[in-house]
């Protein structure tokens, strides 16, 4: 596996774990992990994304009540995992 792809996960893996509360660090860390290791660079590009929307934006997505409308669709396959987590 490349640094490259290393120092990116750990990325992930640092953000998802300090977002600022409590309950959204468990969450967030809890769906990184379960599916960090099976996504392949670019998924990952788009998780790195994914988890540096804002919490309001992610509570709002996880609740269904979003309608945001994502161009990327490896963007939006981790919109669904995230959904169904």
């Amino acid at each position: 596996m490349s640094s490259n792809k290393e120092d990116l996960k750990n990325k992930i893996i640092y953000r998802a774990s300090y977002r600022g509360t409590k309950e959204m660090d468990i969450l967030m860390i809890g769906f990184v992990r379960s599916i960090i290791d099976n996504l392949d660079d670019n998924h990952l590009e788009a998780l790195n994304k994914f988890i540096n929307l804002d919490d309001e934006t992610l509570k709002s997505i996880k609740k269904k009540e979003s309608l945001i409308d994502f161009k990327d669709n490896l963007l939006l396959n981790i919109l669904k995992l995230f959904q169904s987590y």
